[in-house]
């Protein structure tokens, strides 16, 4: 089992860049893929960015290629999103997941375990 929880989000003007991290308490942090979803008002939960459990595989949404990188340090227990080029549409609660068995990388179904979230508002 793994306890999640995220930090990093806020408020930041279009253009700009934030990096959420999430910090997994356990001692098997390193068995776990990792993903980032997120879920705007009104919509349903979407798929960010997924990353395999040594970091050997990346995989993200077309709304993120490009803009941004999801990366992970075992040895500190923490996934991180670094996010460029923040837009309006990016707004959102930003909330990471892991699980050990994953077939369908982007869909949320398949996570087992999930932080609460962190809010990103981006302004115009």
């Amino acid at each position: 089992q793994v306890q999640l929880v995220e930090s990093g989000g806020g408020l930041v003007q279009a253009g700009g860049s934030l990096r959420l991290s999430c910090a997994a308490a356990g001692r098997t942090f390193s068995t776990y893929h990792m993903g980032w979803f997120r879920q705007a008002p009104g919509k349903e939960r979407e798929f960010v960015a997924h990353i395999s459990w040594n970091g050997g595989t990346t995989y993200y949404a077309d709304s993120a290629k490009g803009r941004f990188t999801i990366s992970r340090d075992n040895a500190k227990n923490t996934v991180y999103l670094q996010m460029n080029s923040l837009k309006p549409e990016d707004t959102a609660v930003y909330y990471c997941a892991a699980d050990r068995s994953l077939v369908r990388v982007t869909a949320a179904v398949e996570y087992d375990y999930w932080g609460q979230g962190t809010q990103v508002a981006v302004s115009s």
